[in-house]
């Protein structure tokens, strides 16, 4: 058995980061539906681990008890950037957006319910193949099924996760585009195509930084940011009891959305670049960590159920974005984008939804205020309407209490 020390580890993850960049940098369909670097290194571990395992007879042992505390810091740093003002910018199209997801993130976590009923599955793995994994991505996913494995003792619950997320990237991306096509034509929708107007067309830069991030910028983000571990861990501890159970990592999101937006009125300014950047290197030293460590056998066990319930929620997404997205954003040119977005949302990712919207308008012409309502709802909205609506179901007694 090869046993690595806590360092060892981290430098293995640090190397398994650094060839996942390389190799989604280099291979068009990795870069096309934006596969997170860390599940790519990570995947590309796994599987010469499990080589070696089998086929060697030799183990790899990773020191992983960092990786809680990596996953607590990146929701902490959710919270501190997400600046509660920016809702006004997104004006009729956000609400009528947010009206739209908020209904979707319970019928997507019921189909999922329904689809472990049938297939004789735990309900929480419903969910995981639900808003979890296919809206939150793989930080939520990973956060959940680490809860479910020690709470719930379900088995294979990390393989399902990450797993799950992963092939939501790629069919929010497949499936985004269509479905916009289809609008445009069905409606006969047509976007400018006017290389002025694509001026508006990119994603606003919604720290609207002024200096490079220095380092002090750094030491400032990364005190808050454990502030957000200390006090959430305290919040999380006083109402271990409570009837409804609530995850750990909401309460440091919970408290980052408050040192965000409360302490600016008491002269405390963040930088949202340094913070940023801070809970991405937290996200991908976690799923790095996880996905090395990922048991390939599970994900074979798991195959078969979780393609049929990602090919109904691929089903289910792209509809509700054609018949209720689409009609509730005004049925014009600009509802059509988003609908595509949706897509990605509903599958994937933030970054998913927007290169949809990317590949669409460079093609038919810019759609500024998607470029607006999209990343403002991904940036925390998705995230914090996503965890309600999960503590909601979970606190259900045929739910978590099975």
């Amino acid at each position: 058995m090869i046993s690595l020390s806590p360092v060892q580890s981290l430098l293995a993850c640090c190397l398994v980061l650094v060839i996942g960049r390389v190799l989604t940098n280099n291979i068009g369909i990795l870069r096309r539906y934006s596969i997170p670097d860390p599940i790519v290194g990570g995947l590309l571990f796994a599987i010469l681990a499990y080589a070696l395992a089998n086929w060697g007879g030799v183990s790899v042992s990773m020191e992983t008890s960092i990786r809680p505390t990596l996953l607590l810091l990146f929701f902490g740093c959710i919270g501190l950037t997400a600046n509660l003002k920016l809702l006004a910018k997104g004006g009729p199209r956000l609400i009528a957006f947010l009206l739209a997801l908020i209904p979707f993130l319970v019928l997507q976590n019921a189909l999922g319910l329904g689809m472990a009923w049938l297939l004789d599955m735990h309900p929480l793995m419903g969910l995981l193949g639900g808003t979890i994994t296919l809206v939150g991505g793989h930080g939520t996913g990973a956060a959940y099924a680490t809860r479910f494995a020690d709470f719930n003792n379900i088995q294979d619950v990390m393989a399902l996760a990450m797993t799950s997320a992963t092939l939501g990237l790629v069919l929010g991306g497949v499936v985004g585009g269509p479905v916009a096509e289809w609008l445009m034509r069905r409606h006969k929708l047509a976007g400018s195509l006017d290389p002025q107007a694509h001026a508006g067309n990119h994603v606003p830069d919604l720290a609207e930084p002024t200096q490079p991030a220095t380092a002090g910028s750094f030491i400032g983000s990364m005190t808050a940011a454990f502030v957000c571990l200390v006090v959430g861990g305290y919040l999380a501890m006083l109402v271990e009891g409570a009837p409804v159970s609530l995850p750990n990592f909401l309460w440091c999101l919970a408290t980052g959305v408050l040192i965000r937006n409360g302490g600016a009125r008491l002269g405390l300014k963040l930088d949202d670049r340094a913070t940023e950047i801070i809970g991405t290197i937290a996200l991908s030293l976690f799923l790095g960590m996880t996905m090395m460590t990922l048991d390939l056998s599970s994900v074979a066990r798991l195959a078969g159920p979780l393609a049929l319930m990602l090919l109904v929620q691929t089903l289910f997404c792209a509809l509700y974005a054609a018949w209720v997205v689409f009609r509730l954003l005004k049925r014009d040119y600009e509802a059509a984008i988003m609908s595509a977005a949706f897509c990605g949302f509903g599958l994937g990712a933030t970054a998913t939804a927007i290169a949809n919207m990317q590949a669409l308008t460079r093609r038919h012409g810019p759609a500024p205020e998607a470029f607006i309502v999209v990343p403002v709802t991904g940036a925390f909205l998705v995230d914090i309407l996503n965890v309600i609506v999960l503590t909601s179901l979970i606190s259900l007694p045929f739910v978590g209490g099975m």
